[in-house]
C-alpha cells in the first residue's frame, strides 16, 4: 500500500469509528454510567479513535519526513511543532491520548462523568479538525 493509500485508509478508518461513537453516545449521563453496553462500546471507540489519530499522526511524520518521535507521546508534538496543527489542538488531543491511557490500563477508578463529558462533547468535534488539519497539507 502506498504513502497515500494508507493516509486515506486511516482517514477512512477515523471516521468510522467517529461514525460508530456517534450513534453509541447516551443523551444522559445517568444513561451512561448504568447501561453497561453503552458504556464499554462508548469507551472502546473512544480507544480505537484515539489509537487511530496517533497512527495517523505516525503517517504523516513518516511522509512528510519529520524527525521520529522516540515515544509515542510526542507525534503530537512533532505535529505541532511542523505547524500541522494548533497549540490549543495539541493540548487536547495530548488530553485525549492521557485519557485513552486511563480507560485501557485503568490506573485508577474511571471518572464516568469526565469520560461522558468528553465523548460527548469534546472528542468528536477535535478529531475532525485533527482531519482537517491533515487533510490541509496533502
Amino acid at each position: 500500500m502506498n504513502k497515500e493509500n494508507k493516509k486515506e485508509s486511516k482517514i477512512l478508518e477515523i471516521e468510522s469509528y467517529l461514525d460508530n461513537l456517534s450513534s453509541y453516545i447516551p443523551t444522559s449521563l445517568d444513561e451512561y454510567i448504568y447501561d453497561s453496553k453503552t458504556k464499554d462500546a462508548c469507551e472502546r471507540c473512544f480507544e480505537k479513535i484515539v489509537e487511530a489519530i496517533i497512527d495517523l499522526a505516525f503517517i504523516i511524520i513518516k511522509e512528510r519526513n519529520l524527525s521520529i518521535p522516540e515515544e509515542e507521546d510526542q507525534v503530537f508534538e512533532i505535529l505541532l511543532n511542523n505547524s500541522i496543527i494548533s497549540n490549543d489542538l495539541y493540548k487536547k488531543l495530548k488530553e485525549a491520548k492521557g485519557m485513552r491511557n486511563f480507560i485501557v490500563h485503568q490506573y485508577t477508578k474511571i471518572n464516568d462523568e469526565l469520560v461522558f463529558n468528553s465523548i460527548s462533547e469534546e472528542l468528536i468535534p477535535d478529531v475532525r479538525l485533527f482531519l482537517e488539519c491533515i487533510n490541509k497539507i496533502a
